[in-house]
């Protein structure tokens, strides 16, 4: 298979993304002055600007690269909860998977910018666990998502309470009972429950965290070493440790898969594993190979590091690095 083979296939993919949504908002000015009233700086606003942000930059790389998404997640049902179903629709992200819950607040980031600085950045969250109710809704949706079929089921966890420990064990029952992919990004709440899931991909710190350890990523034995410890406790097919400077490390069916990090103008880092995990399901789903897999889904999250701030994948750009590597599909 070529690699423009490759990426024909991924339109014809429906992933569901389940995990916690916000919206980054952005205020913006320009700074000509400090306040006389507090040692900081006036911002003339100039203009006010809101992405999805969360899981739901997952559903936006996904959709990059032409899968068909649906987003699943539990939101207040409050006016930003509104503002959200209209960014997710603008995006054309299913919205159906989506919990609308009195008991919740719909979480913005708003990050307040004067130059092109970041200045201030205010949270409007609730950071608890969902509510037995909402929980229930948020399984039975996605339960809905998968009868009516789906090739692969994402855990974009961010540690806001959308991802409870009974969301995740029956999410993961459901789909492996339907032979439906799962694939995970975690965060150190909930790390050890993702058991039995297809891969689970998390970065050189949180695997430290998550096992009570520190790991240098420099000494690759000592890596290998904490995945099988971890493959030992989560029993996942692949496990795909991103070690940014030092490349990324895939274990499955007992062998291991590397690639190098490549030589890139790192401007942020910001989003990188939102596109690694995305990149990797697709892969995944379009029966790549665990070597492919890995050097793909790396040259993607280095290529996002180019950009300012939290971007989707370019799917042009990413496929013509493939190209120019000779990545065979």
């Amino acid at each position: 298979m070529r690699p423009l083979q490759l990426f024909e296939l991924f339109p014809k993919k429906h992933i569901v993304v389940i995990g916690d949504v916000m919206i980054d908002a952005y205020l913006k000015g320009k700074v000509n002055r400090m306040s006389p009233e507090a040692p900081v700086p006036i911002v003339n606003f100039s203009g006010r600007e809101e992405r999805l942000g969360g899981a739901a930059n997952v559903a936006l790389n996904l959709t990059s690269l032409g899968a068909k998404v649906t987003m699943a997640s539990v939101i207040g049902n409050d006016t930003a909860g509104e503002q959200l179903h209209g960014l997710l629709e603008q995006h054309k992200i299913g919205t159906t998977g989506l919990v609308a819950s009195k008991e919740r607040q719909t979480t913005i980031k708003t990050r307040v910018l004067g130059n092109n600085q970041q200045l201030l950045r205010i949270d409007q969250e609730q950071t608890s666990d969902i509510d037995d109710r909402a929980e229930d809704d948020l399984i039975d949706a996605v339960k809905k998502l998968v009868d009516d079929g789906c090739d692969a089921i994402i855990f974009e966890d961010y540690n806001k309470g959308t991802l409870t420990e009974k969301v995740i064990e029956q999410v993961i029952a459901y789909a492996n009972e339907c032979q439906v992919m799962t694939t995970v990004d975690p965060k150190l709440n909930h790390f050890l429950t993702y058991k039995e899931v297809t891969l689970f991909k998390p970065n050189l710190k949180e695997l430290g965290e998550g096992l009570g350890t520190t790991i240098d990523g420099g000494d690759q034995d000592a890596v290998k070493a904490a995945i099988d410890d971890l493959e030992g406790r989560i029993k996942s097919e692949y496990l795909f440790v991103t070690m940014s400077e030092h490349g990324v490390l895939m274990r499955h069916k007992n062998e291991y898969y590397s690639s190098a990090a490549h030589h890139r103008n790192i401007t942020d880092v910001s989003g990188a594993g939102d596109t690694v995990i995305a990149v990797a399901t697709l892969c995944l789903t379009a029966g790549q190979s665990p070597q492919n897999i890995a050097e793909i889904a790396n040259l993607a999250g280095g290529i996002v590091c180019e950009y300012p701030g939290v971007v989707a994948i370019d799917a042009d750009r990413l496929l013509q690095e493939v190209q120019k590597l000779d990545i065979r599909c």
